[in-house]
């Protein structure tokens, strides 16, 4: 991976042993400010973006072995960096990402036990701010406990705001000074007015329990949730990280979680690789025309393989119980089940030049031991591991999903974490081989089914965090919950809006949980599909208004793919495609709903089109009642050739 980078260090003329009342930290244009002060011994923070006063006095501290360090400490040895670097993504929104920030660090003592202190580190960006506590094993004699964040942001104006809410619709619309919420999971997203956005959520997160937003006060502030355990020695928290932006699609397109995480641990990613997969779970009882039945059997896999193989889709996941009842203790993940032969299956995708994923349960991983398990994927030439039920408690289960990544590495495995794994966290940067997660209700998962507002709301919520595995692309709308027993609900929405949340959603993995004979049924509207490419290289927020629209970019090469959700109500909207190269034309293939799409009872009526456009195309889309549209739009000339 070829990293530019450029580092202007420089300490600030403070002396490091007098202690220092109050300094300002400025983003790289000086846009965004941040003013520290420990005035009367109480320690607090305010934030100015512009001329626009976000954050009025915040407190900010610990409780650190039953003593407050919000008040009654001091500040000491500050120092200033600046950092400016590009560096490439081996799987990511974009091709490359810049990172460039001004970091601050000073050291908080507590004036009763001077011998007990913490370094805070801010990082502040043009769009946004970060900050973590860093223990260094100076301070620690027997042992350090965090007891509780202190921290109180307090915000000047009201504010409405949305949050991540496990497998069920995301909560919000709330307005703040109107609902006490005690526990608010992350990320929460917040508006302030038509202009101004925040999203609050967590970086690096590597050893403690992921945090969440304590909302329920009376007043406009907010806290952090956390339970920390004991160290005895040197360690550092995760990063508090703040995203801001003019539109809510500015904080969905925001770099911040990846750049505060450490660079790629992997010396040779090459084997790291994205695309499209066909999924075995839900086909399960599909019955084609010619009579053939999907089982979980090594024919129906050999029959997936060869329509992958045709149609420009790198793998096929193979899902649980494959070895066995899979939250059975005797199922062994290292064996088939009777039907299921892996290794001809694997001899047979390679010939095809399809990769495959194999599921792990924990149960599987922990009895018959996580390496043992892993390698002997890796030896039967799995490219992946989908990886689900992780049991135990919030940090246990961030110290196991390390291990398992870090593992998975080890044996040139991808892993994709489904059943309400830990939230991303820009955790790819580091170990890229960390696909996508479940961070969300997966289309058609769980045993409900959710409707249009919440696929909306994922795109703008949900992924802020990092890409996601929804499952998207169902065709048989009409029918596939009633003859596939991993089908349990009737699925809402529209089939254009199935093509459409493949763009919408960033992942990895864009795991497509249909039959092959139902994409082949809509062989014109499966094109779109086909022609995606294994791996996205630009991802852009065109339009979007939480819980009503979305539209999202996606270039492809010379190519865009432009996707685009509404909730329950029929709309339309006005796309700029001013992202296209000026002195170009190309023509849209235009994928469309229907004028009697209803997400409930027209599901599977579409249209086909084609128009030219150019830099200069206001194209008016529109949406049928829970419905989608999406767009390929081809380069076909420059003005000049």
């Amino acid at each position: 991976m070829k990293i530019k980078i450029s580092v202007i260090l420089f300490l600030l003329g403070l002396v490091s042993c007098s202690d220092q009342i109050d300094f300002q930290l400025f983003s790289p244009s000086g846009e965004l400010k941040i003013n520290v002060s420990n005035l009367n011994n109480s320690s607090a923070f305010t934030l100015i973006n512009g001329s626009d006063t976000i954050l009025t006095s915040s407190k900010i501290g610990l409780k650190i072995n039953g003593l407050s360090f919000a008040e009654n400490v001091s500040f000491r040895d500050f120092k200033k960096s600046e950092i400016d670097e590009t560096w490439e993504t081996i799987i990511g929104k974009q091709t490359t990402v810049n990172n460039h920030y001004n970091e601050y660090k000073w050291k908080v003592a507590n004036n009763k036990q001077s011998s007990l202190f913490y370094e805070i580190v801010f990082r502040v960006y043009d769009k946004g701010f970060a900050y973590r506590y860093v223990f260094p094993s100076e301070t620690i004699q027997d042992s350090i406990k965090i007891d509780k964040e202190l921290t109180s942001l307090n915000f000047r104006e009201d504010y409405t705001y949305w949050a991540y809410n496990g497998e069920k619709h995301n909560v919000g619309p709330v307005l703040r000074a109107e609902k006490s919420i005690k526990e608010v999971q992350i990320p929460m997203v917040m508006q302030f007015h038509d202009d101004r956005f925040m999203a609050i959520h967590e970086a690096e997160i590597t050893e403690f329990a992921p945090f969440s937003i304590a909302a329920s006060s009376k007043d406009k502030s907010l806290g952090f949730n956390i339970a920390y355990s004991k160290r005895n020695k040197s360690f550092k928290t995760s990063w508090r990280a703040f995203m801001l932006g003019e539109k809510v699609g500015d904080l969905v397109e925001s770099d911040l979680l990846v750049n505060l995480n450490e660079p790629n641990k992997i010396i040779d990613p090459s084997w790291i690789k994205g695309g499209k997969s066909l999924w075995d779970w839900r086909v399960l009882g599909y019955t084609t025309e010619d009579g053939f039945e999907y089982q979980l059997n090594t024919e129906s896999h050999k029959r997936m393989i060869d329509f992958a193989a045709e149609n420009n889709i790198q793998y096929l996941l193979i899902d649980a119980d494959w070895y066995g009842d899979e939250f059975n203790e005797s199922s062994d993940p290292t064996t088939t089940r009777e039907g299921v032969d892996i290794e001809e299956c694997m001899q047979y995708a390679a010939e095809k030049n399809i990769g495959i994923i194999l599921y792990l349960n924990d149960v599987g991983a922990k009895k018959f031991g996580l390496e043992r398990v892993l390698k002997q994927f890796s030896e039967w030439g799995a490219m992946g591991v989908k990886y689900g039920f992780m049991k135990g408690g919030p940090e246990e289960k961030v110290k196991n999903t390390r291990v398992i990544v870090a593992l998975c590495a080890k044996y040139k495995l991808m892993v994709d974490f489904h059943d309400n794994p830990i939230p991303p966290s820009g955790d790819r940067r580091t170990w890229p081989n960390l696909i996508t997660k479940e961070f969300g209700h997966a289309q058609g998962d769980a045993k409900y089914s959710h409707f249009p507002e919440t696929a909306v709301n994922q795109v703008l919520i949900n992924q802020i965090a990092g890409p996601l595995d929804m499952t998207n692309g169902w065709f048989d709308l009409n029918s596939a919950h009633m003859g596939r027993p991993k089908v349990f609900e009737e699925l809402p929405g529209t089939v254009v809006a199935e093509v459409a949340k493949l763009i919408t959603i960033y992942s990895g993995w864009m795991v497509l949980p249909d039959s092959p004979e139902a994409y082949l049924n809509k062989e014109d509207l499966f094109d779109c599909i086909r022609n995606m490419p294994a791996q996205f290289d630009g991802y852009k927020v065109l339009d979007a208004v939480l819980d009503n629209y979305v539209s999202i970019a996606r270039k492809a090469g010379d190519d865009w793919f432009v996707g685009s959700l509404t909730n329950r109500e029929a709309r339309a909207i006005t796309l700029d495609l001013s992202f296209l190269s000026e002195d170009e034309k190309y023509e849209a293939i235009l994928y469309e709903d229907a004028e009697d799409s209803d997400f409930l009872t027209k599901k599977e009526s579409y249209t086909i089109r084609r128009q030219s456009v150019n830099a200069k195309t206001k194209l008016v889309v529109r949406m049928g009642k829970g419905g989608g549209h999406v767009m390929h739009i081809k380069r076909i000339s420059s003005e000049d050739e």
